[in-house]
């Protein structure tokens, strides 16, 4: 079934910022997803649905509902794994999801349900798929996400940090992979979200609406021409959107590569402790951030810059607010912060991580200097 057509992400007039998060999670949707706050009109939606159509089409077992990866049989759903326990199963591609999930949506809609009936009286484990099944290796879009149940939304976090679903009901369990990229939008002056919740999401970006004359007309012209015939627009911007689509594949195959010192690790702590964040997700999250970024510009190894583009998206949404706190982030004085930390360490060991499970250990190597 052919989409309808979907303005190209390339197009979108200013909000790099945006872009670069949106961009670094396609990357490697290990990082947590993203939340884009900002006023309406400011091409949020725009942004989160256009990201779909510049990720390849992807290798699926060709029955199942949950988009399984065919190569990677230890993530397999509880369903697939049965069916498929002793033989290959057959494989299709499937273009990416974009899945729009409603605010009004409950925990089952979400998670799926387990049909307890027909497993007391037949013996049979019958599940039927939710939200997170559909978003599977996609992209899962919640608009006015601080407006949905925080219950929800704790699922939805939970499920984009494990990369699994798991229903348990009555002894009967069943679970199936939701690996997906989580892209919430929110308009701040209809209420913000609970700082617990803000800290889930891995990145966070305030965007605002373009003020200069030139770059609004800008807008003006792409959005009429885009009204006007939408697919001789896709068409004229198709060279940038495959650009930009073989980079983010390229830096995909590339990002378990990308290695990171210990004085890597070492400025990412210290900065973290210097701007007094709470926990310790936002130093894994930074990590995950700069090497996406790494490997987005075709590097294997860490440099200061990844750490501090890294920094950027994932620390303001968790600065403490308060009467005699600044909760804001002077970038300039970071980078000069970061400098100085850096300085101060020499070249430690190497460390590479296995690029399957991000609660593993990462495994120490020798670099040469």
């Amino acid at each position: 079934m052919k989409r309808p057509p979907v303005y190209p992400f390339t197009a979108i007039v200013g909000q790099s910022t945006m872009k670069r998060a949106l961009i670094l999670n396609a990357v490697d949707m290990r990082i947590g997803g993203v939340l884009v706050r900002g006023e309406r009109g400011t091409g949020k939606s725009t942004a989160a649905r256009s990201l779909a159509f510049l990720l390849p089409e992807m290798d699926v077992i060709a029955d199942s509902p949950y988009a399984d990866d065919p190569h990677k049989p230890s993530t397999w759903s509880t369903e697939m794994r049965e069916r498929y326990d002793s033989t290959p199963p057959p494989i299709t591609q499937r273009r990416i999801p974009f899945v729009d999930l409603p605010v009004s949506a409950t925990e089952d809609r979400v998670v799926g349900t387990l049909d307890i009936e027909k497993a007391l009286k037949q013996g049979e484990r019958h599940f039927q798929p939710g939200v997170l099944a559909a978003a599977n290796r996609g992209i899962l879009y919640v608009d006015e996400v601080n407006l949905l149940d925080d219950h929800v939304v704790d699922l939805l976090l939970d499920s984009a940090a494990m990369g699994v679903n798991v229903v348990e009901r009555e002894g009967i369990s069943f679970s199936h992979p939701a690996r997906f990229i989580l892209v919430g939008t929110m308009n701040p002056e209809e209420g913000d979200l609970r700082p617990q919740l803000l800290d889930r999401f891995a990145l966070s970006v305030e965007v605002r609406g373009i003020q200069t004359p030139q770059e609004r007309m800008e807008i003006l012209e792409r959005h009429i021409a885009y009204e006007q015939d939408p697919d001789a627009f896709r068409a004229a911007w198709a060279s940038e959107e495959n650009k930009l689509a073989e980079q983010i594949l390229q830096a995909r195959n590339l990002v378990d590569q990308v290695i990171y010192t210990r004085r890597d690790l070492f400025t990412i702590a210290s900065m973290t402790s210097n701007l007094k964040i709470d926990g310790h997700r936002a130093d894994l999250v930074i990590l995950k951030t700069a090497r996406a970024n790494a490997a987005y510009h075709g590097r294997t190894r860490l440099v200061n810059r990844d750490i501090l583009d890294a920094i950027e998206l994932a620390i303001p949404h968790r600065l403490k607010h308060g009467p005699f706190q600044d909760a804001t982030m002077n970038l300039t004085k970071v980078e000069k912060d970061m400098e100085q930390i850096a300085s101060e360490w020499g070249e430690g060991d190497a460390v590479e991580d296995d690029g399957d499970n991000q609660d593993q250990s990462p495994v120490k190597k020798k670099v040469n200097p």
